[in-house]
């Protein structure tokens, strides 16, 4: 089964539905490869951005969650995210941008990285169990196959949810699919987990000023 979505979703407001409670206060606990948890881990005070002409994904599987951590003034935080989970991905013409503000002398601080810009699939950047906290989400075009809407967070097994109830509620909505294609994707996120991540032709650079990937 085929299904096709464009435009942008602002994923935002579909995780503050999925979500049932805005009290979780301990830190997040993640999966890595094999569906091992590592030690648990607060999100940073800053959001990054995620730039790729082309993400192919087996095993996708999407819910929605709360990561929780520090402003960059030292409040405590909470952001509801959806988090997208793929059993192996790969990407093309990855760029990832992280701005700061307020350096002394500079101003705005831009980190950019890039990989994968290559045509030949085994030069795109590959991870195994990705798992990504999405604030906000556009792509250009989005298949799916093999797509189940509203299936129990928790049993997602293919990759499994990541961290406890503190994070997620494991008997919230979900969602699942054999795979995904996903075309001039955009994406504002919180926080990136894999197991294992190749980035083929890295790159990384600072510049003045804030001078994010789109």
């Amino acid at each position: 089964m085929e299904s096709q979505v464009r435009g942008g979703t602002r994923w935002k407001r579909f995780a503050v539905v999925m979500v049932p409670s805005v009290a979780a206060t301990a830190c997040i606990g993640v999966a890595l490869a094999q569906g091992a948890l590592a030690a648990s881990f607060s999100v940073s005070g800053q959001s990054f951005k995620v730039k790729a002409d082309y993400i192919h994904g087996e095993g996708f599987s999407q819910y929605g969650a709360l990561d929780t951590g520090k402003t960059l003034d030292g409040k405590d935080s909470l952001h509801p995210v959806a988090v997208s989970a793929f059993s192996d991905a790969t990407i093309q013409n990855m760029c990832q941008s992280v701005v700061t503000p307020n350096i002394p002398i500079f101003g705005s601080v831009t980190l950019t990285l890039k990989a994968g810009n290559s045509d030949d699939k085994q030069k795109q950047v590959s991870a195994h169990n990705l798992y990504i906290d999405v604030e906000n989400l556009e792509a250009e075009k989005a298949v799916f196959n093999g797509i189940d809407i509203g299936v129990q967070a928790g049993s997602m097994t293919n990759p499994p949810m990541k961290g406890g109830k503190e994070q997620a509620n494991p008997y919230g909505f979900g969602q699942q699919a054999d795979s995904v294609d996903l075309y001039g994707v955009k994406q504002t996120a919180w926080a990136t987990t894999a197991g294992t991540f190749t980035l083929p032709g890295l790159s990384m650079s600072l510049s003045t000023g804030s001078n994010p990937c789109y």
